[in-house]
């Protein structure tokens, strides 16, 4: 936003007046002084349009129009199989392991998990590996034991599309379907996950700044998504102390600013297990509408990122957590 001051009025006064309101502003001089303008940061607060124009001293303002208007006309909250997601609705529990190993252990994750109270069971059948060496999912037969698994235990299916060639088998299947971190930005399988008619959990990008996120959101809703619903799992930062850095300011700018459904995946964002409950209370407090987490009945035997996945007493645990919440924010 520019904003311009009125001739004969007193930039400083502008200046303190747009400060007030929680903007933080660059002045720019034009015709050796002759026009005054503030440039607001896009790290202010957000505010209406009018607030401004109304401030003593303000000639007028003038946006550009914003690069993601289906996003912005996207609903707070969403239905998923029947579940709600977002704004006004009790926090949603997502979980199970990383990877769909064999019909018995997603069947005895599916069963643990939905007497906790998860909406969701999550599985990946297609695993993107930052190593080729390492195990990469069973592929499509997965997709059948995961959603068998999940249809006898009363839940709904989230998990990754990780190629256009996989997506249909994958809407088949699956509730929710998972665009991964690494396939933020991949346009062409956007472009063919939203035409499957299957509402879309979108996770950040590893390296993908607020922007980017909700410009890869509106792709999807372009080419035919029903729905988004937003997933930070981290990004990169330069501590070793967590494998991601969890930017919870995103979450609270996406669910506050933005009212759009956004959930967090406390698991891949720290990827150490001794953090994820702290964390995952702390995504809840800042805004997000639910979890995405990974469990594992034996962790030590997991085929795939095992030292982050909870075993079944402290996923006990976590899950109580959301569901007392869940209770708290219902009697607000």
């Amino acid at each position: 936003m520019l904003v311009r001051v009125c001739p004969g009025a007193d930039p400083d006064a502008v200046r303190h007046s747009l400060e007030a309101l929680g903007l933080w502003v660059t002045r720019y001089d034009e015709r050796g002084g002759e026009t005054v303008l503030f440039r607001v940061g896009p790290h202010s607060r957000r505010v209406e349009p009018e607030a401004v124009r109304r401030l003593p001293g303000v000639a007028g303002i003038a946006e550009p129009p914003s690069p993601h208007p289906l996003v912005d006309r996207h609903p707070a909250s969403v239905e998923v199989g029947g579940v709600p997601i977002g704004a006004g609705a009790p926090p949603v529990l997502m979980a199970g392991p990383c990877a769909v190993e064999s019909p018995e252990q997603i069947d005895r994750a599916a069963a643990r998990v939905a007497a906790a109270g998860a909406a969701f069971l999550r599985g990946g059948a297609f695993k993107p590996r930052s190593s080729p060496y390492s195990f990469e999912g069973w592929g499509t037969r997965a997709l059948g034991w995961l959603s068998e698994a999940a249809r006898r235990h009363g839940l709904r299916v989230v998990t990754e599309a990780l190629s256009e060639a996989d997506v249909d088998a994958v809407a088949e299947h699956a509730d929710l379907v998972q665009i991964g971190s690494r396939n933020m930005q991949n346009m062409a399988l956007l472009r063919r996950a939203a035409s499957c008619g299957r509402p879309i959990l979108l996770k950040r990008g590893m390296a993908a700044g607020i922007r980017d996120w909700l410009l890869a959101a509106e792709h999807l809703l372009a080419h035919g998504a029903p729905a988004v619903v937003f997933c930070e799992r981290g990004i990169r930062g330069f501590d070793e102390s967590t494998r991601n850095l969890l930017d919870l300011g995103a979450v609270a700018l996406l669910a506050e600013v933005h009212r759009l459904p956004v959930v967090v995946d406390p698991s891949h964002a720290l990827g150490r297990r001794d953090l994820i409950r702290p964390l995952a209370r702390a995504a809840l407090a800042a805004g997000a509408h639910g979890l995405l987490v990974e469990t594992h009945d034996a962790p030590e035997g997991a085929l795939s990122d095992a030292p982050q996945a909870l075993p079944p007493e402290e996923f006990a645990a976590l899950a109580s957590e959301v569901t007392a919440s869940g209770r708290a924010g219902a009697a607000r």
